[in-house]
Formats: structure tokens, sequence, C-alpha cells
């Protein structure tokens, strides 16, 4: 058996979090309707206890992130390699933003456009994040 190592577990736990915040995001857009044609209410009660488990996952996700540009040294990277680090972290803080903004709104445009741009920008940051992993 391969033996564990501090990469495993700082990459398993950037997964696992990266599960929650977008795979999250994702199943509760599916809820939403159902769960308005219960109680128009229903969503926003979901979706703040959804923030409960998706906040600390993004702070889990910075934490990691950060954790794996200290295991690099950024000097010694291609040029094509570092300003993919920085298009990844464009992204994930779009998606933050995104979210804060569509958490906070009351304005249904600026709520569906919010929830949407951070689904997209959090699914762009798994595909960069791939594409960092997979030069290594």
């Amino acid at each position: 058996m391969l033996s564990p190592n501090w990469d495993t577990v700082r990459l398993s736990l950037h997964v696992i979090a990266a599960t929650i915040w977008v795979g999250g995001q994702f199943t509760l857009a599916g809820l939403v309707p159902t769960l308005r044609a219960h109680d128009a209410e229903l969503p926003k009660k979901v979706a703040r206890q959804f923030n409960r488990l998706a906040w600390p996952a993004y702070g889990v996700l910075i934490a990691t992130g950060i954790w794996s540009l200290l295991r690099h040294d950024m000097a010694s990277q291609s040029n094509a390699y570092n300003l993919t680090v920085f298009l990844k972290l464009v992204i994930v803080g779009v998606a933050g933003f995104a979210a804060v903004v569509h958490s906070n709104t009351r304005s249904k445009v600026v709520l569906a456009v919010g929830g949407a741009l951070s689904g997209l920008a959090s699914l762009a940051a798994v595909f960069v994040g791939i594409l960092l992993t997979s030069a290594h």
C-alpha cells in the first residue's frame, strides 16, 4: 500500500471542500423549484443552512490553496504556470464575491446573476485547479 503524506492530506481536504462548495451550489440550485413549490420562503431557509457548510468549505479551499502555493517554488515555475495560478486566484475571488452578492441581495435579477456567476466561476476554478495539478 502506498503511504499517505501531507500532500495527500492537503489535496484530500481541498477536494472535499470543493465537493461541498461546488457540488452544494448545484444541488441547492436543483432543489430550489421543489422547495419553492412547498413554501416560497423555504429556498432562503435552506440556503441559509447550506451557507453554514459552504462558507467554512470555502475557507478550507482558501487555506489549502495557500498551502499548495507554499509547497511550490513559484519563482522556478514557468510563466504559463504562474499565469494559470493567477487566473485561478481571480476565478476563486469572483466565485466568492458573486456568492456574497447572491447571499445579500433582495433583487431577483442580482440573485440569479450572482448565483449563476458563483456556480460557473466555481466550476472554472475546479477545471483550472485540475489543470494546475496535472502540470506537476
